[in-house]
């Protein structure tokens, strides 16, 4: 394993496995959003702060995640907010009151979030410049299939939600090892902490070098995008259900969703790496509000492929930190940590 071809090959395929993860457990508490209503008695008040809950939980965890793994190791806190987020996805399934509800999806958050910044790095570190915007975009696309296959566990267990959350425990806590055996720390954040001595500050990765309004722009553009999808993520099942949608055909069009989210993320990957990045960008967000409108006409079941184009157009998330690699590498956890938040 010593080439460094299959280093990287190895370090992208690793992270696409636990971004997979990453997106069953993200959308987990959305698709067995029914189950929990009715085991807790949960009114839509008391679901947001549920889904809250767990968003909430991402903004601290990006931050000290990102933070920390700049000076101790990216693989070392990836390995732990793997380890954190399975133990408390699993706690889910056995919890008993709205209060431990809460925590539990703010502690799965909190793990969730302290992955992300470290996913996008360790890709962009083990990628070529060439090849790192599609690099980005395959570990990326493993999100929402992540959140596709728990579409699939929801529609085959609605009446074991349960099962969703054991499953989206016990599979990072068995790959974790995994990561502790076969992942390399990045090459690039070995380097930089044993032979440079020059510190770069965050704020002159995120506004030195005349990247102040691209920084600003990428910032306003996720925070409205990020807004749009886990508001989808969350309650589309349960708002097609209660637009009489049945609880299989509500997984389908989430399934279909994520589908296109996937889809879109690998498009992205390979036109930022090949076409100006703000045509790609201006080209994709048209086609998301025309699809958000059209999402919004839908009235029966003929429409579930609407799930896909909305999906397919959702990979802004993903493009938005294929730009970040081009920071010095270490303080390059800031960029992603505040676009994701």
């Amino acid at each position: 394993m010593n080439s460094p071809l299959r280093r990287s090959t190895l370090t992208i395929v690793l992270c696409f496995i636990v971004a997979l993860i990453e997106g069953f457990d993200l959308q987990a508490a959305g698709t067995a959003a029914a189950g929990l209503r009715q085991t807790f008695a949960l009114d839509p008040k008391m679901m947001g702060w549920v889904f809250s809950a767990g968003i909430i939980g991402l903004l601290p965890g990006a931050f000290f995640g990102g933070w920390i793994a700049d000076r101790i190791g990216r693989k070392k806190i990836l390995v732990s907010a793997v380890l954190l987020f399975g133990v408390f996805s699993l706690s889910t399934a056995y919890v008993e009151s709205f209060s431990g509800l809460l925590l539990v999806r703010f502690m799965t958050g909190l793990g969730l979030g302290a992955a992300l910044p470290n996913l996008i790095a360790l890709c962009a570190e083990a990628a070529s410049e060439r090849h790192r915007g599609l690099a980005i975009s395959v570990m990326y696309a493993g999100v929402p299939l992540g959140g596709a296959l728990a579409a699939v566990v929801a529609m085959f267990t609605s009446e074991h939600w349960q099962t969703t959350f054991i499953i989206g425990g016990l599979v990072p806590l068995l790959v974790a090892p995994l990561m502790i055996l076969l992942l390399p720390e990045s090459s690039a954040f070995k380097q930089q902490t044993s032979a440079d001595s020059v510190r770069h500050s965050s704020a002159t990765a995120l506004f030195g070098e005349g990247r102040a309004r691209t920084t600003l722009a990428l910032w306003l553009g996720y925070f409205f995008t990020l807004t749009v999808m886990y508001m989808l993520l969350n309650w589309l099942p349960s708002l097609l259900i209660g637009q009489g949608f049945s609880k299989p055909q509500a997984g389908m069009v989430q399934m279909l969703f994520n589908i296109g989210g996937a889809l879109g993320s690998l498009l992205g990957g390979l036109l930022l790496d090949r076409c100006n990045g703000i045509k790609v960008v201006l080209f994709v967000y048209s086609g998301l509000l025309a699809a958000l409108a059209g999402v919004g006409r839908s009235v029966s079941y003929r429409w579930p492929l609407q799930g896909l184009r909305p999906g397919c157009l959702s990979s802004p998330r993903s493009w938005c930190c294929m730009r970040w690699p081009r920071r010095p590498t270490r303080p390059r956890y800031a960029p992603p940590v505040w676009v994701l938040q």
